[in-house]
């Protein structure tokens, strides 16, 4: 069962410093850059699910200066992959994943995010393209303080094999994230500058 996120008072202070940081360099960055590692994004992440073979993959359409995540999602869906988005269901939830294809409809919710509709299928990824604020060389990552993808993942993880691959710039890491002790890792992290792996590797 997923457990009540419950934030360190300290660890919670540090994240919030650091998200501002790290957001606003993000947010620096020129559109030229921005194409160009969503384009690199795309190469190497279309490899790695050839690679693994998920049944399904989740994605996400980019919101407050997120790398692009359009250009991978179109390759992949040109390769025939299951594609899914996720879908904020409640607070304090996990997310759930409904199925997706560019050029289907998508509903505009809370946080700006773009959810396929409730009449969607719901499928659980065997590999996810996580969103982030900033992330480190252990594999934790700095979300936006909603706990949504921690939730997720421990659900997912306590299911069976799902793989959780962070999307960013290079700019977005960082020495140390500050986490809690509901904090997931990520078994990766793509950037412009490629794939590192964390712990055994996938």
């Amino acid at each position: 069962m997923t457990q009540p996120i419950v934030p360190d008072t300290e660890a919670a202070a540090e994240k919030a410093a650091l998200r501002s940081e790290i957001l606003a360099r993000r947010a620096a960055i020129p559109p030229k850059a921005r194409a160009a590692a969503a384009a690199a994004v795309a190469r190497e992440g279309e490899a790695l699910v050839a690679r693994l073979k998920p049944a399904s993959v989740s994605a996400f359409f980019s919101v407050r200066g997120e790398i692009d995540a359009g250009p991978l999602m179109a390759r992949l869906a040109a390769r025939g992959v299951a594609l899914a988005l996720p879908v904020i269901v409640q607070k304090d939830a996990p997310l759930v994943f409904r199925a997706w294809a560019p050029g289907e409809a998508l509903e505009k919710k809370r946080f700006g995010l773009m959810e396929p509709p409730a009449s969607a299928p719901e499928i659980a990824p065997g590999l996810l393209f996580v969103p982030l604020a900033a992330f480190d060389d252990r594999g934790y990552r700095l979300g936006y303080g909603g706990g949504f993808y921690d939730r997720t993942l421990e659900r997912l993880r306590a299911r069976g094999r799902a793989v959780a691959i962070g999307l960013a710039f290079a700019e977005q890491r960082v020495e140390r994230v500050p986490i809690d002790a509901y904090d997931q890792r990520l078994d990766g992290v793509l950037t412009e500058r490629g794939l590192t792996t964390i712990g055994d590797g996938i």
